[in-house]
This record gives structure tokens, sequence and C-alpha cells, in this order.
């Protein structure tokens, strides 16, 4: 189907309308204290991996808090630094990121571009990240073993690196899967083969989570995908006819997907509760937010919802040659040839593919108190079961 069904969109009416409860305030009794965030994904959770291994994001991005570029794809803050701020607890540094990188509270393995499967492609050639979910695992497992054996050397690495027992009280979060679904268009499948996927996809996710349970992982925070059909980078590459486009203008087949790659995927953390029935595991519906937000835009008080607040020309201000802020040299000059839009705390997008700080806060002060989530509490709670 083209968008989600009514029923949970109308359970969920009260909390998509109105600002979420804090979870300190519905949490205040019994709070986790979750002493650090590991945090296993894509771009939407980046803070700085790709930047630091490959090509420093540049300016405009980070504009709206940070005043410069710090790394995400965003003019802002992301939903894990909302996340971090909600748990008390520093944004947290990208593993990959060595200068100055404090990680006495957790680290950050996601890599914008980084997929579940491993990508048969150089980063160069397609701009997926060589960093799979699976990398990112042995990362953790090298950043358990390494940081321990530094920090029994006393000295700064105890203000710099977390003590043992923070890994079996961390809260781990993962947001990863858009890219795999979307890498099979690009390979040029049809959205058949696309789904035929899904099941291969769901077993390496599984693989990893068991791993990361097997180094002391116990509470893990899991977002499922969003309505990809609806970003101006998916629109502008791949024009739809008009029985391909929904009522709001998101297209139909990529939706469809991603909606029963999240359907897999809940059925894949029911499987895991079995499995390791000593884990807590969240499932996040962030698909049922955004596309809310998407399709209510103007009434939320925000405008152009498919059009890139930071792009280039074209319907939807996007232009893959030109990503956000790319400059031209003429007569000698360089020019800034992807301006930002006027107020992007009042747009969806940020550059095409990624959303804006104030999007990215929209949609966490609806996942924040649990609405959204099964089952459904808090993020401060989620040491609960």
């Amino acid at each position: 189907m083209a968008a989600p069904s009514l029923l949970p969109l109308l359970l969920a009416l009260t909390s998509l309308l109105l600002p979420a409860i804090s979870a300190s305030s519905s949490s205040s009794y019994f709070p986790c204290s979750f002493p650090a965030i590991f945090n296993f994904g894509d771009s939407n959770s980046d803070t700085g991996g790709l930047s630091a291994a490959f090509s420093t994001v540049s300016e405009p991005n980070g504009e709206t808090f940070f005043g410069t570029p710090s790394g995400r794809p965003c003019d802002g803050r992301l939903v894990i630094d909302f996340i971090a701020e909600t748990l008390g607890l520093p944004f947290i540094g990208a593993y990959l990121d060595s200068m100055g990188t404090n990680f006495s509270h957790g680290a950050n393995f996601a890599t914008a571009g980084s997929t579940i499967l491993r990508q048969n492609t150089t980063f160069f050639q397609t701009g997926y990240s060589p960093f799979s979910l699976d990398v990112q695992v042995r990362q953790f497992e090298q950043f358990k073993t390494r940081s321990q054996l530094a920090y029994s050397k006393g000295a700064a690495y105890k203000d710099l690196l977390p003590p043992e027992e923070y890994f079996a009280k961390a809260l781990y979060t993962f947001d990863i899967g858009q890219n795999d679904l979307t890498s099979g268009y690009v390979s040029n499948m049809t959205t058949e083969q696309v789904k035929g996927t899904i099941p291969i996809i769901l077993d390496k996710f599984t693989d990893a989570i068991e791993s990361v349970y097997g180094l002391g992982g116990r509470y893990f925070w899991i977002h499922n995908t969003g309505p990809v059909g609806c970003l101006p980078y998916i629109l502008a590459r791949y024009p739809l006819r008009e029985p391909e486009v929904d009522p709001i203008g998101c297209g139909a087949p990529f939706n469809e997907v991603a909606q029963l790659f999240n359907a897999k995927l809940k059925e894949t953390i029911v499987q895991l509760r079995k499995t390791f029935p000593c884990a807590v595991f969240t499932y996040v519906d962030v698909y049922t937010v955004k596309y809310w937000l998407i399709s209510h835009a103007e009434r939320l008080g925000f405008e152009q919802p498919f059009v890139a607040c930071c792009g280039h020309g074209g319907k939807y201000n996007f232009d893959a040659r030109y990503g956000c802020g790319a400059t031209e040299t003429i007569n000698n000059t360089k020019i800034i040839i992807s301006n930002t839009c006027t107020d992007p705390s009042k747009r969806i997008c940020w550059d095409g593919y990624h959303y804006t700080e104030a999007a990215n806060k929209w949609v966490f002060d609806r996942i924040v108190n649990g609405a959204f989530s099964d089952p459904p509490i808090p993020v401060a709670m989620t040491c609960r079961r």
C-alpha cells in the first residue's frame, strides 16, 4: 500500500498533533540512568563518521545549532543528539573521528551511506559506505577491547573512555536499513526484486544484534526505516508515472518496500526477544511519524515538504552533482551554487537526503515518550520490560 493504514494513525493522533510529554517527566520515578549510548546506523544518525573517514562535511551544514559543520549531514542536531540530551548525556562522538573526541559516555559507529548488507562497490563509485553494519559491530568489538586496555592505564584515559561496567548498562541504538532498499534500485532491481532481498538483509541484522549481545549489550532501541519515497533525491532520480504517486506526492512503490521492510523488522525483533529473554528490545515506528509530518506539513508549520532547503535547481531543489554547499570556480572566483533556504526551521528536508534539525526535533518529540514504540515505553525507561 502507498500510505500507512489509518488505524495506527488514528490511534496515535493525539501524540502527533501535540508535543510529547518529556521522557524525564514520564519516567521520573524509575529512570534507567543509562551511562552511555552506542549507536549503529547510517546518515540518519551519523555524527561525523563519514566526514572523518572521507571528505569533511562543509558549510552551511551545522549552521542552525553548531554554527559550523559538525560532521552531521544536517543544519543542526539529529534524533540521536536529542536522545543523548534527554538521557543527560553529551553528544556521542563518531568512532572514526580521532580529533579530540571524548568516548567516556559512548561512541557512534554510524556512517552516512551505510547498509546492513555489504555493498560490492566502492564509496567512490556509488556513495555507499564501506562501513556496513557488520563492520560497525567489529569496530565496536575493537573499541570495547582496546578502550579497556587503555582505561586500565589510568591517567587521562579514564576521562576519555568508558569503564567496563558501562557496556552492560548502556543503551544500544540502531537506525539502518534505508540504504539497503535504495541500493537495490541503484542496481536496477525491480520493486519485487528489492522486496526479495529483505529476508537476507534482516538475517544479517539479526547476526549483528547477536554479536552486540555477546559483547554485553542488553538494551536495544531500534528505529524502523522512514518513507524513503517522500525524499527529494528519490523523486528526482526516479520520475514516477501518475499511478505510482500516492495522494500526498510520495513514490508509492518505494514506500511500499519500506513498509514491508518495517513489518519484517518488527517480526525479527519479536523473535529476538524470544532468543534473548534477558535483553530489552524496543521497536520504534519512525515511519508513521515522518509520513504524518510530510503529509501535514503546512498544518504543522512547515512548508514545501518535497523541496530541499539546501540544494541546486529543479523541481525539488536537488541535483546529485551539486551537494549542499557545493561551489564552482568561475574566473578564479569560488562561487557557492548550492545555498540554503531563508528559514530552515520551516523546512522538513535539508539537502534532498536528510531531515532538518527542526524536522528531527519534531520527530523526536513524538517518539521520546514511547507513543510509537513497541512496547510503548519512553526512551529513558527502555531498560524496563
